[in-house]
Formats: structure tokens, C-alpha cells, sequence
């Protein structure tokens, strides 16, 4: 004989009554369960990285879970029912606490392809989320059966005499609270309670709503617990738990969360600032090789359009890049920046390292691609700010569309710059890039400085370096120092790599275009290459550079007289210092340093190099001493190659301080002071206070390369 069917779970009196109350309930389910895929997409993207293929992948995931739940609720008793809601809200708890720990793993996995990361990556979702999808999966069958076939009367006029006629209405209702669920998220619950707040509350709700269809008194004490752990599962864990290897024993500063963005500002136990979106960074640091190498990026462009009235920068972030128009009191500038996070963060955090410039500028809060196609002006110089263009959706700003946008409004004579971090790319990911950009602006020229590659076109003629100096030498002395970063004209046009209708012409081949984007598909792959693609994106830009001669023709300089001299030396400076870096990228140390002492000899202005020679020196202090040159002599040589490394300045610092000599300690302290002002030692030290004043334990944090280190825009994480 067969076995007697499991006894079903009586359905409350009222449920039955009032099947519109069944309907309702459900209907939260599904506003639930929407809420929890907006959060878990941006929690797990954020740690995951939010690229195309980690998107599809969280997608798939939950839409596997459902799926796979429905399938095994045929199995599955009645007496389950009752059970679903507070075990699945029990799993969304113990995933936000388990946070922590899948950031640990993200930060530190290892993986020797981009297929075996999505697969290590799909585990961990699976173990997160999984258990909560299948039970989302689960609920509609066995929801629909039971309610099929409960005794009990019927509401006047209404049909729910089969599973069938119950399964559409459940569905239809569970659709329509996952829409209102999926509003509700992003314009509402995301802003007033953060992330992890909204994926609490859904929980919750799913465990609120299941009570529905459950009498047993042990679901509403399971309420009553899940309550007491939403409390700190709802709780932002601080960035140093997240990230535990690169910001360890760092404290938070700021956090801002909107639709757009999860904006972090995190200071590190030195005093350093980091500015961090989704987890992410660009060289957003106050670390000051990391502030000057942000400031170049303004410098530049403003070099290359003299005179500018109306400069436009495409991406605020710290604000740092921006101040490089502060030299200049009759351009007026706007930034566009969507993260409202990031504007915050500059005008307050930040300040400090980019001098207040948002008085100088007008704030846009909107998207760079919109405010062209909406903003009717014409502008002298348009600067495109750093990012990640591996990030779903960031690619867009290097279409063809976009930079066709910025071609038209370019003012007559106008520039627009837009810089790539030359290690996100391999050569093919570059090229397709370069002959985007050339079909924008055909006689588009390419600098590079440290391993930062800045596309620039012009609407019209390039000017001349006459033009270029003259605007400069009508700058006073200390402007003029400031707009170039201390290193002097001939060092930027130095720079100088090719122009694309020239050696460095891409040739044939695919765009980037908005409708067939390629670049967000290809380089995720770089970061699990067993060889970085940084040495062949080098080795790749400098066979084509142009010989000295054919560069200065090509920029309208004479070899022959003293400008062009200058302009030579240091065109090979940089030549030598990039083929410097490559050797250090191989293992080849001895060849790096003498290529790079060759560099610093053609042109001693170079920042980068300067400072590479510099932080040798530094690390070969004790060898210096062991030759009978005591630490200060040793420590003065390191100031006549760099009269700004700040180690060297804080170990001056310390040693005045050790013998008592307190003039002499105000003096550099001074001077360490100009260079970073938000050095924690420097603060905290006797007479110190707070920078600027009238803050308190502030900070700073970012990070990437220790200061000095010439290595270009920080590495992807």
C-alpha cells in the first residue's frame, strides 16, 4: 500500500478567507526577493569587481537558484512552507556578516585565467546566495499547491477553484511587488539605509510575509531573532575588513551611498587619503608623488592650449587634477562629476591636496556623455579624467560617440586630452582605442608620462611652441613654476610620442563604438595573465616612436637652436626612463638603474626620474654609511636629486628632533609640511594641530606605490 501523503500545514482561517490577503503577501515576497538582487548586484559587484562578466554571472546565479528551486519543490513536502521564509532571511543575515569574509577572499584569490574566476567566483555566489534563491524557487509551487487544494469557503465571486488559476494570479502578483520592490530599492530604501540596510529589509520582509501561511508559534520566534541579527548585519563593515590586505589598519572617513556609487574616503595609519568608489581607485591618493602625478594630468593639457577661457574637466574625483588650472586665474572652469560621493569628498577630505580649487570651479552633478549632448557651449580645452575602463558601462566615455560629443564642442583652436592608464591595456586593447580617437580628431598627437598615455586633438592647427611659451613666460615666476610641476616646458614636450597620422598609426581594424562596445570584454582577461601587458603596451609604443629629429619637426622646433637642444635631451630622458621601467619590469635591475642614470643626466628636471634615482638612494642609506658618509650627508645628497622627497625631508626631520635642534626642525618640518601637509607623524608631532585648521583626526588614505615611485596611474585591482 502507499504511504499516507504528509500531513499539510493548516493555512490560517483568515488566509483562506481572504485569498486577496494570500495575493498581497506574495506580492511582498516578490518585492523582497527584487530587493534583494538590486543589493546583492551592488554588495558582490563591488567585492567581485563590476565587470559585464561578473554582472551576467550574479544574474545568472540567482536566475540558476529559482530556477533549480522550482524544479525541487516536487520533491518537497508541504510542512516546508512553513519553513522557507525564516531560513532564507536567516541566510540573507549570515551572508551581509559573512561580507567581510568573501572580501578577504576576493582580495586575495589567485586565478591563472578569467574562466577560472568566474568559476571561483561562482562558487562563492552559489554558497552566499544560493540557498536563499532556491527558496525563492520553492515557494511558488509549493504556495500554489497548497493553496490549490486548502479546505475552507471561498470569497464571493471569486474563481480559485485550480493550481492553475492560483499559479497566474500568484505569479502576476509576485511580478508585480518585484517591480515596486525593484524601485523601491534603488530610489529609496538604497539612499536612506545603504546596501546592506536594503538587503536586511528584504529579509526581513521575506520572513514578515511568509508568516502569512504558518500558525506555528516557533515562526514568530524566529522572527523575533532575525530582528536582533538584522541589527548588525545591516551595519557597513569598515573598509579594512573589506579590503584586509591593501587597507589594513585603515579607518573610515566618509562613506556615500547613491544609485550611482559607493563612495569610501579611508585613511591609512599614515596620515594618507584614499578615495575609493565601489573599492576601487585611480592613483586617488594624497600620497604626494601620487597628488603631483594627479596634477600632471591637468598640467598638461593646459600647457598644450595656451591661454584658456573656458576648460571643461570630465571627472572631478578628488579634485586634485582640477587644481592644475589654479596657476590660472582667467580660465573658468566647470567639472562634470555623477558621484555625488566624490564631490563631497573633494570639497572636504581632499582639500588639502587640491588647495580648495572647487571655489574655482562650477560643480555639474551628471553624467559627462549627457551633459554634452544636453550643454550648448563651446569650450578651449576639455579634459578627460582617469578611470577604469574595464567597469560595466565606463568604457563608454572612449566610444567614437563620445569623442565625436567632445569634437563638437571644442571651441576654434580647442584641445581636448583624455588619459588611459597604460596598465589596464594590452597593445591590441590600446589600438582599438587609438583608432577610435582617430576618427574623432585624424591628427590626434600621444604623450606619456610615467605609464599614463594622454590623448590629446585639437579643432585646428596645433599651436606652436612659441605660442606655448609665450603664454607661459606671461605667467609670474611662481605661477609659472606651478603650471609646469617644477620640471619646465622641454620636459613636457619631451613627452611627445607620435602623432596618429603618423608612427603611431593603429592601421585597420575594430572601433569602440557604443552600439559594439569590445574593450569591456577584453581587458577583465588582463588581470589573469601570467605576465602583465604592461611590458608589451611599452614595448609597443616605443618602436614606433618617432626619431628626435622627425618629433621635433613634427612639434615646429629647431633642433639647432637652444629650445630644441633642451627639447632633445629631454625627449631622450624619457625615451631612457621608459626603456628603464621595461628593464625593471623583466628582472633586469642592473640594466633599470643605468638606463635610468642616464635619463636623469639628460634632463635632471624630470620628476619621475628624479625621483626613482631617489628612492635608490634611500634604500641604499646604510650601504652609504658603511662607506663613512654619515645620515644626514647622506640624506642632503638624496635632497640635491629631489630637493621634495618627503622621506628624505621627514628623516632630516627626525634627526633635528633627536639632537635637540629645534630651529632646524622647524625648518623642514616646514618643508615636509608644503609637500604633505596631511602626513600623520607631521600632524600629531608637538605643535602640530590639525590640517586645516579646525579639523580633527583627520587623515589621510589612499595609497598605491610608495611616494617616489615613478610607476604611473595605480594598478587595477
Amino acid at each position: 500500500p502507499e504511504a499516507a501523503p504528509e500531513a499539510a500545514p493548516e493555512i490560517p482561517a483568515a488566509a483562506r478567507r481572504r485569498p486577496w490577503g494570500s495575493l498581497l503577501a506574495y506580492a511582498g515576497v516578490g518585492a523582497a526577493a527584487l530587493t534583494l538582487e538590486v543589493g546583492w548586484t551592488r554588495l558582490h559587484g563591488m567585492l567581485l569587481l563590476r565587470t559585464e562578466y561578473v554582472l551576467a554571472l550574479i544574474l545568472a546565479v540567482y536566475l540558476g537558484g529559482v530556477g533549480l528551486g522550482s524544479v525541487l519543490a516536487r520533491r518537497l513536502g508541504p510542512a516546508w512552507l512553513a519553513w522557507l521564509p525564516s531560513l532564507a532571511a536567516a541566510w540573507v543575515l549570515l551572508g551581509l556578516l559573512a561580507l567581510p569574509l568573501l572580501g578577504a577572499w576576493a582580495e586575495s584569490a589567485r586565478f591563472p585565467s578569467l574562466p577560472a574566476a568566474l568559476a571561483g567566483q561562482s562558487l562563492a555566489l552559489l554558497l552566499v546566495t544560493g540557498p536563499v534563491t532556491l527558496a525563492l524557487g520553492a515557494w511558488f509551487p509549493l504556495l500554489a499547491r497548497r493553496l490549490a487544494t486548502a479546505p475552507g469557503p471561498r470569497a464571493p465571486g471569486h474563481q480559485v477553484a485550480s493550481g492553475t488559476s492560483w499559479g497566474a494570479l500568484l505569479y502576476g502578483a509576485n511580478a508585480l511587488g518585484g517591480a515596486l520592490g525593484a524601485l523601491l530599492a534603488g530610489f529609496l530604501l538604497v539612499p536612506l539605509l545603504g546596501t546592506p540596510g536594503t538587503v536586511a529589509a528584504a529579509a526581513l520582509l521575506l520572513a514578515g510575509c511568509g508568516l502569512t501561511w504558518s500558525r506555528r508559534p516557533g515562526a514568530w520566534a524566529a522572527l523575533a531573532v532575525l530582528l536582533l541579527v538584522a541589527w548588525p548585519a545591516s551595519r557597513w563593515p569598515p573598509v579594512a575588513r573589506l579590503l584586509p590586505v591593501s587597507e589594513a589598519g585603515s579607518r573610515d572617513l566618509m562613506r556615500y551611498e547613491d544609485a550611482v556609487s559607493i563612495t569610501h574616503v579611508v585613511e591609512r595609519p599614515d596620515g594618507e587619503r584614499l578615495l575609493l568608489s565601489d573599492l576601487q581607485r585611480m592613483d586617488a591618493s594624497t600620497a604626494p608623488a601620487a597628488v603631483e602625478a594627479q596634477r600632471d594630468q591637468g598640467r598638461l593639457p593646459l600647457l598644450l592650449r595656451p591661454r584658456p577661457r573656458r576648460v571643461l574637466f570630465l571627472g572631478l574625483g578628488t579634485g586634485i587634477t582640477a587644481s592644475a588650472l589654479l596657476p590660472y586665474p582667467a580660465a573658468r572652469a566647470t567639472a562634470v562629476e555623477l558621484s555625488a560621493g566624490a564631490v563631497r569628498a573633494a570639497g572636504r577630505w581632499f582639500a588639502p591636496a587640491n588647495g580648495g580649487v572647487l571655489a574655482r570651479l562650477r560643480v555639474v552633478r551628471d553624467d559627462a556623455r549627457r551633459f554634452l549632448a544636453r550643454d550648448p557651449g563651446r569650450w578651449d580645452l576639455v579634459v578627460g579624467d582617469l578611470f577604469h575602463p574595464d567597469l560595466v558601462g565606463r568604457s563608454e566615455l572612449l566610444t567614437l560617440q563620445q569623442f565625436q560629443r567632445v569634437r563638437r564642442h571644442l571651441a576654434p583652436g580647442g584641445v581636448f586630452v583624455q588619459w588611459l592608464a597604460l596598465n589596464q591595456f594590452d597593445p591590441e586593447g590600446l589600438r582599438v582605442v587609438l583608432r577610435t580617437f582617430r576618427r574623432a580628431f585624424p591628427e590626434g598627437r600621444l604623450y606619456v608620462s610615467g605609464f599614463r598615455l594622454a590623448l590629446a586633438g585639437a579643432a585646428g592647427p596645433w599651436p606652436g611652441p612659441a605660442r606655448l611659451r609665450a603664454a607661459l613666460e606671461a605667467l609670474p615666476p611662481a605661477a609659472r613654476r606651478r603650471a609646469t610641476g617644477g620640471e619646465g616646458l622641454a620636459t613636457w614636450l619631451g613627452r611627445y610620442f607620435g602623432s596618429l597620422a603618423g608612427s603611431l598609426d593603429p592601421g585597420p581594424g575594430p572601433v569602440q563604438d557604443a552600439w559594439a562596445p569590445r574593450i569591456e570584454f577584453r581587458l577583465p582577461r588582463l588581470r589573469y595573465r601570467d605576465r602583465p601587458a604592461l611590458a608589451a603596451v611599452l614595448d609597443w609604443l616605443l618602436e614606433r616612436r618617432p626619431r628626435m629629429e622627425a618629433a621635433a619637426r613634427e612639434l615646429g622646433l629647431d633642433p639647432d637652436t637652444d629650445e630644441g637642444h633642451a627639447f632633445l635631451r629631454a625627449y631622450a630622458a624619457t625615451e631612457l626612463a621608459l626603456q628603464g621601467w621595461l628593464a625593471e619590469l623583466r628582472g633586469r635591475p642592473g640594466e633599470a638603474q643605468r638606463l635610468l642614470r642616464l635619463a636623469y643626466q639628460a634632463n635632471p628636471r624630470d620628476r619621475w626620474v628624479g625621483l626613482w634615482l631617489a628612492d635608490r638612494m634611500l634604500a641604499s642609506l646604510e650601504e652609504a654609511q658603511a662607506l663613512g658618509l654619515d645620515r644626514e650627508q647622506a640624506l642632503r645628497r638624496i635632497l640635491r636629486i629631489r630637493p621634495d622627497h618627503p622621506e628624505a625631508l621627514k628623516a632630516l626631520w627626525r634627526l633635528a628632533r633627536e639632537r635637540g635642534d629645534a630651529e632646524a626642525a622647524r625648518r623642514w618640518r616646514a618643508r615636509l609640511a608644503r609637500i604633505d601637509p596631511l602626513d600623520r607623524e607631521l600632524r600629531e608631532a608637538p605643535g602640530g594641530g590639525p590640517w586645516p585648521p579646525g579639523e580633527a583626526g583627520g587623515g589621510a588614505g589612499l595609497g598605491g606605490e610608495p611616494p617616489g615611485t615613478p610607476k604611473g596611474p595605480a594598478r587595477p585591482k
